[in-house]
């Protein structure tokens, strides 16, 4: 079982960044999710002074890491406030029991990452709409990061692969990406 401590530390850390929101916490019951981590946790933070979507990170994920492996948190911006962010997490956080992720990877969902939505992939990337105090998190037993799961389209996805993520990045830059839009067309 995992320390509590450690996940208070994480919690502490996203209150602090996220102060003036109103926060509620999520666990996840379907899936295998508690069978491997059972203290996880997602955080969901009102839309408030740092950002007016409604934002959900991982409070766990980092522990599942192999030794050889980051210890990373997730964060995903939605438009509005859903039970599919915390499945999302849920699934992100079972991923790195297994086949950790890291930044810049890509991942399919097999389904809309929110519904009557494009995106069914995922690029996991530094956290651009927060900045380092977000991704930079300092433990009393080291570092943990939190990276964004940014939803993108198939087509995106299939253009990352071939040309690389700084093309598909400046490609987000040029359009100025809305990346919260559930209807967003494809960049690509």
């Amino acid at each position: 079982m995992l320390d509590r401590t450690l996940l208070k530390e994480i919690e502490r850390h996203l209150e602090e960044f996220f102060d003036g929101h109103s926060v509620e916490y999520f666990s996840w019951e379907r899936g295998p999710i508690q069978a491997v981590l059972p203290e996880f946790r997602v955080a969901c933070f009102a839309p408030g002074p740092k950002s007016s979507l409604w934002n959900y990170a991982s409070v766990g994920a980092a522990f599942a890491s192999t030794a050889t492996s980051e210890k990373l948190e997730f964060v995903l911006s939605c438009p509005y406030e859903t039970p599919r962010a915390v499945e999302l997490l849920a699934m992100f956080a079972h991923r790195q029991t297994f086949d950790p992720l890291g930044c810049r990877h890509l991942m399919p969902l097999g389904e809309p990452w929110l519904e009557d939505s494009a995106c069914d992939a995922v690029l996991v990337s530094l956290p651009y709409p927060f900045g380092p105090d977000l991704e930079v998190c300092r433990l009393d037993s080291g570092i943990v990061r939190f990276l964004w799961l940014l939803p993108i389209t198939t087509a995106e996805r299939e253009f990352c692969k071939q040309n690389g993520v700084e093309l598909l990045e400046q490609k987000f830059d040029e359009c100025r990406l809305r990346y919260w839009e559930v209807d967003r067309a494809s960049v690509v």
